[in-house]
Formats: structure tokens, C-alpha cells, sequence
């Protein structure tokens, strides 16, 4: 039992899981600072944000194992699908049950956003799909990165502040779901810069494997970067010690990324969960501050 259940953990990819609760804390945040945050409606985006990733990281391993992108003993986490250690049809029954669970999640907040949200949660259902199915596959087409930015960043920062708020636009927390979309691509930029070899073998032209690890890595550093700059409204509307928020998060950037320059292989697997942990991290602090401001 014990090993079934590490098995579906590994399959949920627990360590990516920090990309979609960071845009959620993010736009909290920002809730806070305006002086509108609500409960109710925050945990359900926070449950339905989490759901919505773990079907698109079910998907993804399934998918992934139909197109043969993925091989036994590959340099990324194992994959239970392609390991026999998961039946595929098992796998795509779960992905399905979980996408109706995240759906009906999703349907709690039509009171506090109105009926229009249907529609965003099909597009949200259809692309946590398409990333890796369907026709024309976002990953396999370097659109994984646009997508990520979409649907990490810019789609769950304004949905959460819009469902607690009933705004639809803020100049800052547009900026903020900018910021957070390009660091949740930076986690996106170390998985397959890990899997660079792989996807070129199998056909799946990520922006790795269209560029280059090289231009991979600098665009991982300028990122993060660009997301703290994305952001100066903020830290100037603010007092001073908000820069510390910023400045701590560069300087955890700046080492993660001379680890992306200086591993290969297996060797990058802690950074995955490394990046996504900082993205994260940075949420809570501008979430701390202005709770506390």
C-alpha cells in the first residue's frame, strides 16, 4: 500500500505542485493589500489551482507514455505509467475523475464570480489537457512555455483576485501574474532543459530543444529578473523593507541558476523542486508583508 501511494505521489510530481499554489498566494496577496480578501473564495481557487495541475501532470504522463516520449530509466523522476508500475488505462481513468473534481470545485465559485466562469474553466479543462494531447500538443510544439505563463500566471493571479475582489483588472496584480507566470516558466525551463536529449529523440520540439540549452539558461536567469522588475509599482508604492522581498529572491534565483549551468542529467532533478520552491517562497513573503503592512 505504502508503495502504491509514493507511486501516484511521484506521478502528481509533489515538487512541481508550488507553481500553481504560488500564483493563488500571490494574488492573496494582493487581496490583502487592497483590503478585499476573502476566505471562502481563496481556498477553493487554492484547491481547484492544485487539482487543475495534477491533471495536467496525469495527463502529461500519460500522454507522454501513448506518444513513446518517455522511456525506461530516463534521467527525470521515474514514471510509473512507462515503469509498469501503473496501468495506462488506470491513469487516464484517475486524470478524468480528477478533472471532474477539479470541475466541480470550480463550480463553487460561480457565486462569488458569476456564470462566465464556466467558460473559463473549460478553456482551464481543455488546456490542461492540450498541453500534452490532442492533435497539436502545446509541449511538443514549443508553446509549453506560453502555456505555462497563461495558465500559472496570468489566468489564476487575476481569477483569484477577481473572485475575491469582483474586479477584473489591477494594474499590480497584472503585473504580479506577469511576474509569477515567468518564474512558474522557469520550472518549466529546468524540466526540459533535463530532458533536452530525451524530447529531441522522441520529437518533441520544446524551446530547449529549439534553442538550445545555452539560450535555455539565460533566459532562465533574465526571467527571473524581469518578473522583480515587472514588479517595482509595488515595491516603490510600499515601505522600504519591501525590497528585502525582491533582493532575497534574486539572490536564491542567482545560486539556483548557477546550479542549472553547472548539473546535468539526474543532477537537475533537486532543482526542479528548487525553483518551484522559491517561486513560492517569494509569494508567501509579499503575502507576510502585506499582512502585515
Amino acid at each position: 500500500m505504502v508503495k502504491k501511494i509514493k507511486i501516484w505521489i511521484e506521478c502528481a510530481r509533489l515538487r512541481t505542485l508550488p507553481v500553481s499554489v504560488a500564483g493563488v498566494v500571490a494574488a492573496c496577496a494582493l487581496a490583502l493589500r487592497h483590503g478585499v480578501f476573502a476566505w471562502v473564495p481563496a481556498v477553493l481557487c487554492f484547491v481547484f489551482a492544485v487539482l487543475a495541475q495534477v491533471v495536467s501532470n496525469f495527463a502529461n504522463e500519460y500522454y507522454d507514455f501513448k506518444r513513446g516520449a518517455d522511456k525506461k530509466g530516463r534521467v527525470g523522476p521515474r514514471r510509473g505509467v512507462t515503469e509498469g508500475d501503473i496501468k495506462p488505462d488506470t491513469l487516464r481513468a484517475v486524470t478524468f475523475v480528477t478533472l471532474l473534481v477539479a470541475c466541480l470545485v470550480g463550480c463553487c465559485l460561480i457565486p462569488f464570480g458569476g456564470w462566465w466562469l464556466i467558460v473559463v474553466g473549460i478553456f482551464i479543462a481543455i488546456f490542461a489537457l492540450a498541453y500534452s494531447a490532442g492533435p497539436y500538443p502545446l509541449s511538443y510544439h514549443g508553446l509549453g512555455d506560453v502555456a505555462v505563463l497563461l495558465f500559472f500566471g496570468i489566468v489564476p493571479v487575476n481569477l483569484t483576485y477577481y473572485v475575491q475582489s469582483g474586479v477584473l483588472y489591477e494594474l499590480d496584480v497584472m503585473l504580479a501574474s506577469i511576474a509569477i507566470g515567468l518564474m512558474g516558466v522557469n520550472v518549466l525551463v529546468v524540466n526540459n532543459y533535463r530532458d533536452m536529449d530525451d524530447d529531441r529523440e522522441a520529437g518533441k520540439h520544446t524551446t530547449v530543444v529549439i534553442f538550445g540549452r545555452k539560450v535555455a539558461a539565460i533566459a532562465y536567469l533574465v526571467n527571473g529578473f524581469v518578473a522583480m522588475a515587472l514588479l517595482v509599482p509595488v515595491w516603490v508604492s510600499t515601505h522600504w523593507i519591501a525590497l528585502a522581498i525582491p533582493l532575497i529572491y534574486l539572490i536564491l534565483h542567482a545560486v539556483a541558476w548557477r546550479g542549472l549551468v553547472a548539473r546535468t542529467g539526474a543532477a537537475l532533478n533537486p532543482l526542479l523542486g528548487i525553483t518551484s520552491i522559491n517561486m513560492l517562497l517569494f509569494s508567501l513573503l509579499l503575502a507576510l508583508y502585506c499582512a502585515l503592512l
